[in-house]
């Protein structure tokens, strides 16, 4: 296998470890704190309405339910994470991958709060930056905690990647760790979204506190 494709590959383990670092800490948060984290099915149902010519929401709880819309908003939460990994890669030439380095990856992390600041929440009626929220600066800080914990989940990974490198063990590593994580991945969908999915009433549980993912 050639470096370039043992870099792409890095970048997406990297990015599905990174984004399931988060969501235990998301998980942490809620069990320890009941601080609510961001409801993905909501994420899925702005996805579904694209299709039909509808990007922006006034209230994206008010939006009519969409079929399998829990699945899309976790799939698309884990493909985020992935996406914004592989351009962390791309911008470091691959040599981070090879030598983690922990700043980089926080700064990065951080950076992506520009995401869903300025589009995401936007789009579902949040307002810039959770401008219309009723805790705007209590979601701002959420947000920029959790992306920091995303650019730690980065660098984490990395770590482990690195190391299934120097073994040339890559593949194995990245087999061996994706049944881990989709394991763990079945196990907080089933844990935050079951609710949601059983009612599905149009409100989709309850609305989240936005800045709490790659995506918001």
């Amino acid at each position: 296998m050639d470096i370039e494709a043992n870099y792409i590959l890095s970048a997406i383990a990297i990015g599905i470890g990174a984004t399931l670092v988060m969501d235990l800490w998301n998980l942490f948060l809620k069990r320890t704190f009941s601080l609510p984290s961001l409801n993905y099915c909501l994420l899925g149902r702005w996805l579904r309405h694209m299709p039909g010519g509808t990007l922006r929401h006034a209230s994206i709880t008010a939006a009519p339910p969409k079929s399998f819309e829990c699945k899309v908003g976790w799939f698309a939460h884990y493909t985020i994470g992935v996406v914004f990994a592989l351009v962390f890669v791309v911008l470091t030439s691959g040599d981070w991958v090879a030598r983690p380095t922990l700043l980089p990856a926080l700064l990065y992390g951080i950076g992506t709060i520009l995401f869903p600041f300025f589009i995401m929440q936007p789009s579902l009626g949040l307002g810039i930056a959770a401008s219309r929220t009723p805790k705007p600066t209590q979601a701002r800080l959420k947000s920029l905690v959790t992306h920091t914990v995303f650019g730690v989940g980065l660098y984490v990974c990395a770590l482990g990647v690195s190391y299934a490198l120097r073994l040339h063990h890559t593949l194995a590593f990245m087999l061996i760790g994706g049944v881990a994580i989709i394991l763990v991945l079945a196990i907080v969908y089933l844990s935050s979204s079951k609710h949601a999915d059983r009612k599905n009433s149009g409100s989709a549980g309850e609305l989240f506190t936005p800045g709490t993912g790659p995506g918001g």
